[in-house]
């Protein structure tokens, strides 16, 4: 029944999207609009979206979900501490709600992926770590992953390359079975890339994905939520490619050096999250 319910068809593309007055809305005031859902025309139309009438709905509780938990209170919670840092370590989701339906107390529990943009944004980070990490999420060998660090400036690049920055290699510098290499990986793997940077993992990863973007001459704030699948087909279309920069193209997900402070040598993956608001509409 719950699997019916949510969300609607995702051949027909369908985005709710409402808009509000004011500033931009982090986590915070999404969490707060969702508990206020009897009086927020905007938390109706999304929890509609996501399959539930308002009207039916005993109980709601929305929460922004921590980035990290304190070795305190996993203690004193009796928490097993591998188990959180492993739930922390694949979380996609920022704000929580939890549900009791009418319905013979049915319970469901939604977690939110949001993403800020200013109307006139570009990309957005959506996972960043070290290359090792990488390599035991998805298993690339040996040979990628000291590649990949000298693309990321980790390790020191070898002599005798072309290089347009001594600290780093860009992919397109790389030797040619190299390259292909690399690009043949991450095609082949894809689906599993572009579910973990964009979805996540476990307990904590994300159903849905919210792109909340402000418009500053306007001061409003324009929301668009989609299931996380409909996310998943709209960033993970197109073809696996290196790009005219020397970054890798992964659909419409871009593998670049992260650069900058405080991580400079990681790995990131950027989207643009307002294609959200270009793929329909709920009216």
């Amino acid at each position: 029944m719950a699997g019916e319910m949510r969300g609607g068809s995702l051949s027909k593309s369908i985005i709710g999207s409402s808009t509000a007055k004011g500033g931009f809305a982090n986590e915070r005031i999404i969490a707060e609009k969702f508990n206020n859902y009897k009086w927020d025309t905007d938390a109706q139309l999304w929890l509609r979206y996501m399959g539930y009438d308002p009207k039916f709905i005993k109980e709601l509780n929305a929460e922004v979900v921590p980035v990290r938990i304190s070795l305190k209170d996993v203690v004193k919670f009796g928490l097993d501490k591998n188990k959180v840092l492993e739930e922390l370590k694949y979380k996609k989701s920022d704000v929580q709600v939890r549900i009791e339906m009418l319905y013979k107390s049915v319970y469901f529990v939604e977690n939110i992926s949001v993403k800020k943009a200013n109307s006139d944004a570009d990309y957005n980070q959506v996972d960043k770590r070290k290359v090792e990490e990488y390599r035991n999420m998805w298993n690339f060998d040996e040979e990628i992953t000291t590649w990949l660090k000298y693309f990321t400036g980790e390790l020191e690049p070898p002599k005798g390359l072309n290089k347009r920055d001594k600290r780093r290699l860009f992919l397109d510098e790389m030797p040619e079975e190299i390259r292909n290499k690399i690009v043949n990986f991450f095609r082949e793997n894809k689906v599993l890339i572009v579910c973990d940077v964009i979805k996540g993992r476990g307990s904590l990863s994300a159903g849905w994905f919210m792109v909340a973007k402000y418009d500053k001459l306007k001061n409003e704030t324009s929301f668009a939520i989609a299931n996380i699948n409909l996310a998943i087909n709209i960033f993970g279309s197109g073809e696996v490619s290196i790009s005219p920069k020397g970054s890798l193209y992964i659909g419409k997900v871009v593998m670049q050096r992260k650069g900058g402070t405080p991580d400079p040598t990681k790995l990131q993956f950027k989207i643009k999250p307002c294609e959200i608001f270009r793929v329909g509409g709920l009216t």
